[in-house]
């Protein structure tokens, strides 16, 4: 009787008293739940029954009307209870989120001070969702929001309530929610251009993939999930089955009608780039399936096509990528198959395979550096590739732009200085080891110890056995089993005790090392 006289004032649009209405809500939520069929089946929101839906119809109405004067409060109690009832109703997700932004007049924190009463719900929530309980989810995180319908955790919280209970549209309205609180949120993003693509809003959710592309460059996933569901949109969306052909063609022929499912991916994008040939990121992800497959061939004629057909450089340094891909994995064969029976076949095969490496590499930056002439770290790389192929004073040239570069500066006085004495300059070949000395970190081991070797040995060549003596100490105090450093030092104390004495000693050769990859035979 009682909820019957207040609701007959709710329809009316009579105003009622704050502790009426209170009544109201609360007599309406029982009755709700009285006529519930089930429980909860896996902590699942059940489906409400007729009686329910019409309930929270009417409920949400009410809720529209006192929100449209501006009474955000009693509207957000209104449509809290409608949020509850059927938390898988997008309109009604979306109206509670619109009257709270109103509410806090779009200032994106919500109440002030809020953070001391959301605590004790976020606490609460985050215990819900551990327990996969979803009906206390929403009903704690509809609270929740009514302090700060912008806060993340929450947010986040009830989208993964709605993806657990299969509501995706409400789960679409409160990402878009938490994306207004932080549009840079790339995580949100994702999870955003996941739900679009579950709703088959394909332009939508690839548009959300490009926002992850430019808020997270070079990004694994973006791409391939973009050329997934430009497929996808192409083969369900334009009505073709997996060989291209018309479905209404082959219905009519009495065919059978294959669905995207039962392509495998590699034929899925074999098949889009007939009908897209421009699109690089299907070619690019093709491409990475046919060099998981081992057919390097196959990769890099598919991206010769798509560079033909583009004239992108994209198209072309990922070719040129393969290419050396293919090549490294040659070398590594070589090397193993020269591991396991070393021979002068096996040898000449990996030198063959080595030499081919370099001079593709060479190639390949020499190409980038003339596209990108102030890119030093391409000049670092073409000067180790002209050194590699033993053309020292193009290597030198490199080398000396590419220094500027202060992360790199050490790395190539080094490089330098073994050029120099490749060519014969062994005094700028010294200057140069010594400089990189001094320039290369702590942190750098390895280049700081190869600097200190080359100074000793190049000193100890050049028979000042004072300064061979002091660098291959310093050697041997960060590292006394680095290669010959104490056969060196015997080497040079030899010296050293033949010239106090004034007597001649016998030449004595010492190697020097090469930069990586280059190690003498």
């Amino acid at each position: 009787m009682v909820i019957g006289k207040i609701w007959k004032k709710v329809v009316g649009g009579r105003v009622t008293p704050p502790g009426e209405l209170e009544t109201f809500l609360f007599l309406v939520e029982a009755k709700m739940a009285s006529e519930t069929p089930a429980q909860a089946v896996g902590n699942v929101p059940p489906e409400p029954s007729p009686a329910k839906r019409k309930r929270l119809k009417e409920c949400f109405e009410y809720g529209n009307r006192i929100a449209a004067q501006e009474n955000f409060d009693y509207a957000a109690d209104v449509y809290t209870e409608c949020v509850v009832g059927e938390p898988g109703n997008a309109l009604y997700v979306q109206a509670f989120l619109s009257n709270l932004k109103k509410k806090f007049n779009n200032n994106k924190r919500g109440q002030t001070l809020g953070f001391f009463k959301l605590a004790p719900l976020k606490a609460a929530l985050r215990k819900a969702v551990h327990s996969k309980d979803w009906v206390n989810v929403f009903r704690i995180g509809a609270e929740a929001l009514k302090i700060n319908p912008w806060d993340t955790g929450v947010l986040t919280a009830l989208s993964q309530a709605c993806e657990q209970c299969g509501y995706h549209e409400a789960q679409l309205v409160y990402l878009k929610q938490a994306l207004d609180a932080n549009p840079k949120d790339v995580e949100m993003c994702r999870r955003c251009a996941r739900t679009l693509a579950e709703l088959k809003l394909y332009d939508q959710a690839i548009a959300m993939w490009h926002k992850v592309e430019q808020l997270k460059p070079n990004d694994p996933e973006a791409p391939k999930a973009i050329a997934d569901l430009t497929v996808r949109k192409t083969i369900e969306v334009g009505g073709y089955d997996e060989t291209g052909e018309s479905r209404r063609r082959i219905e009519a022929a009495g065919g059978e009608v294959r669905t995207p499912d039962a392509l495998s991916r590699r034929e899925r994008l074999e098949l889009e780039i007939k009908r897209q040939p421009t699109n690089l990121p299907l070619y690019y992800e093709l491409a990475e399936i046919y060099v998981r497959d081992g057919e390097y061939g196959r990769a890099e004629q598919l991206m010769a096509k798509a560079y033909e057909i583009t004239k992108d450089v994209a198209a072309k340094e990922k070719l040129e990528d393969l290419q050396l891909r293919r090549l490294r994995q040659a070398l590594a064969e070589a090397e193993k198959e020269y591991r396991s029976n070393p021979s002068d076949q096996t040898k000449q095969k990996m030198v063959a395979a080595q030499k081919a490496l370099w001079a593709k590499e060479l190639e390949v930056y020499k190409d980038r550096v003339e596209r990108f002439p102030n890119n030093l770290a391409f000049r670092f790389e073409l000067g180790v590739r002209y050194q590699l192929n033993e053309m020292y004073e193009e290597a030198i040239k490199q080398y000396q732009i590419a220094q500027t570069d202060p992360r790199r500066k050490g790395v190539c006085l080094l490089n330098l200085g073994q050029c120099f004495e490749k060519i014969g300059q062994h005094r700028l070949a010294m200057k140069h080891f010594e400089d990189a000395v001094q320039e290369i970190s702590d942190r750098d081991a390895e280049n700081k110890k190869r600097a200190l070797y080359s100074a000793a040995v190049l000193a100890y060549r050049l028979k000042d056995y004072r300064r061979a003596e002091q660098h291959a100490s310093a050697l041997a105090a960060m590292d006394y089993s680095y290669r010959n450093v104490g056969e060196l030092l015997d080497k040079i104390a030899k010296r050293l005790e033949a010239q106090r004495r004034g007597a001649p000693a016998e030449e004595e050769a010492v190697e020097v090392e090469l930069p990586p990859g280059q190690d003498e035979e």
